[in-house]
């Protein structure tokens, strides 16, 4: 197969809003060792994005600068010391940036085979979200059967998949969403109980819902005034996986919970986790999580969908906060 000497993918002309997304012409790519070339069908949209566009999210030096953390297509070019792939096998992909174009470069430990029930759209919104429910909620926090967790942001992408998750574990769900709308969406998807932040008190609903116990995990990704509010909801011995700062970065909380119900604390960024560790992940994603799509316990939700010429309305809708589920850019027919 012979390929591209050119590809196309959203470049940044610096930090800011959505003006500063171009879509330009750059060369394509070629897999290393441990590499393959995906030629990309479909690509997610998520929050790093938001925060590497606006120049508060880094890039590491290792990475492709281009945006785009997951990708699914068609696999067109294979590395050296590729031996579990072939051309022409569609999977999906975790990817060290660069998956907002029309080909992208994957490590072999973060490939997924796509999942037989699932488009490429949904494909495509999978590696990113199963990847950073499965490290923190199932294998750092180790959620298990019988447990209550505590999912804030229930109806994003993230919170969808870790509600199907660990509803499928076992587990029992409380999730807290910004709408009326939001909280019934998270109760289709399986939450026991949803709790809208704005109306409702998540402390005392928490206390309510366990008979004052407390839930045994809680995955956040606010931060900020949450952090103290998260430990009074938390029952003795739990677990608290922290997996972003969108209530700010800042807190101011007494720590007298965290020894007198033996908590723990843990927190986590996929993308700069070397490489190794993330094929850990994924090989946790492929025999733990990729069954359970198989069975329709899990199937990413797609909100909405944008051709990749128009990524900055997919990072506007992001950004407006009201979507319930995924984000995708489609990038072939």
């Amino acid at each position: 197969m012979s390929l591209p000497k050119t590809i196309r993918a959203v470049t940044q002309n610096g930090a800011g809003g959505t003006e500063v997304l171009e879509l330009s012409t750059l060369p394509c790519p070629t897999p290393q060792a441990g590499q393959v070339l995906i030629e990309v069908a479909a690509a997610g949209v998520n929050r790093p994005d938001i925060a590497q566009r606006l120049g508060k999210y880094p890039v590491p030096a290792d990475a492709n600068p281009v945006l785009g953390l997951e990708v699914a297509g068609t696999i067109i070019a294979l590395g050296s010391d590729v031996d579990d792939y072939k051309i022409g096998q569609q999977v999906c992909a975790l990817v060290h940036g660069g998956g907002y174009a029309t080909h992208a470069i994957a490590d072999v430990g973060c490939l997924l085979p796509h999942p037989v029930p699932l488009s490429s759209e949904q494909a495509a919104a999978l590696p990113e979200v199963a990847m950073t429910v499965e490290f923190n909620m199932m294998m750092r926090a180790n959620l298990a059967a019988g447990e209550w967790v505590l999912i804030h942001g229930g109806s994003s992408g993230i919170g969808s998949h870790a509600i199907e998750r660990a509803k499928a574990a076992g587990a029992k769900v409380i999730v807290t969403a910004g709408s009326d709308e939001k909280c019934a969406y998270c109760l289709e998807l399986g939450a026991d109980v949803a709790i809208n932040y704005k109306t409702q008190d998540f402390v005392a609903e928490v206390a309510s819902a366990t008979n004052g116990t407390g839930v045994d995990v809680v995955l956040d990704m606010v931060a900020g005034s949450y952090v103290a509010r998260n430990l009074e909801c938390m029952n003795a011995d739990g677990r608290y996986a922290l997996i972003s700062m969108q209530g700010g970065k800042d807190v101011q909380t007494s720590f007298e919970l965290v020894l007198r119900r033996r908590l723990s604390i843990m927190g986590s960024t996929m993308r700069p986790l070397p490489a190794h560790r993330k094929a850990e992940i994924a090989a946790k994603v492929r025999k733990d999580v990729l069954p359970l799509i198989a069975k329709g316990l899990i199937s990413p939700h797609i909100f909405a969908r944008f051709p990749l010429d128009q990524v900055a309305e997919a990072h506007t809708t992001l950004e407006a906060g009201k979507h319930l589920g995924k984000i995708v850019l489609t990038v072939k027919d």
